[in-house]
């Protein structure tokens, strides 16, 4: 894909093909370039996983709204895929803080991002609904008056914070729809029978992330449930940094160095980010 409208508009098709489709998660332009060569038809950044590679906290605020843009365009020219960014909570409170955000973010040349409902207050986490509703509609103004399309992905945070309520979580996805969000996302849904029940409830392209519990759930069966997009999350992130850490802990414990036969060749990881980057 040669241009930005050309990018935003296989995006927005992906969402309404009528298949499920998996949208993984680089951390960097090495792992961009070997998820497009490994056929990734898109990508989104992770939060985590870029704040895992770069010894960042994982609170909102350890990462700035630069800081973030600036790493989503590296992904972004790093492969010729779409790509659709973590921007957390929009970096600001207001309404206006996160329009200028999704702004930011349109500028740049991303084919969408994701905004989520969860403050920087660990004692009252979660925006009030009509308020976090409010910021989505200041989002969805901006994506108005853009001249592609642009894939606005709102989240509901109950159940990542200890909020395991689904009737508010329904209800916060309904607000998002009803003021013109193109994705909803809730993370953390307990079970394949709650996803359900939240597809069945909206008409609007439902995005659900894979490591976080499910555990053995698979694409086939999310489809089945109604969802039209599973993202990895920090999930890719997690298993590679998991490699790394049982690897050297192995060698710290036993001295043996066996864990390094199961390592990717130079050749292969050469040839995936060549293969990556056209």
């Amino acid at each position: 894909m040669s241009n930005t409208v050309e990018k935003a508009e296989a995006f927005e098709a992906l969402h309404g093909r009528g298949t499920a489709f998996f949208l993984p998660n680089p951390w960097d332009v090495g792992s961009a370039k070997m998820l497009k060569a490994l056929g990734a038809e898109a990508l989104a950044t992770t939060s985590a996983g870029y704040s895992f590679s770069h010894g960042k906290g994982l609170a909102i605020g350890d990462v700035m709204r630069d800081e973030v843009l600036a790493h989503a365009a590296e992904i972004l020219s790093a492969t010729s895929l779409p790509v659709s960014a973590d921007l957390e909570n929009g970096y600001g409170d207001s309404p206006e803080e996160v329009a200028k955000t999704v702004a930011m973010a349109a500028e740049i040349g991303l084919a969408g991002c994701t905004i989520e409902d969860t403050t920087s207050d660990p004692d009252n986490p979660i925006y009030e609904r009509e308020f976090a509703i409010e910021r989505i509609a200041a989002a969805v103004e901006v994506v108005k008056g853009l001249d592609r399309p642009f894939m606005l992905t709102a989240r509901a945070e109950n159940y990542l914070h200890g909020r395991p309520d689904l009737e508010d979580t329904l209800a916060r996805l309904q607000g998002y729809e009803r003021v013109g969000a193109n994705v909803l996302y809730a993370p953390g849904l307990p079970d394949l029978q709650a996803i359900r029940h939240v597809c069945d409830q909206v008409s609007t392209p439902v995005n659900v992330v894979a490591g976080i519990g499910l555990p053995d759930v698979t694409l086939a069966e999310l489809q089945d449930a109604g969802v039209t997009r599973v993202s990895a999350g920090s999930s890719l992130s997690r298993v590679a940094y998991g490699a790394l850490v049982n690897s050297m802990e192995d060698i710290m414990k036993t001295g043996s160095f066996a864990t390094f036969n199961g390592a990717a060749s130079f050749a292969k990881l050469a040839k995936l980010n060549l293969l990556g980057g056209s």
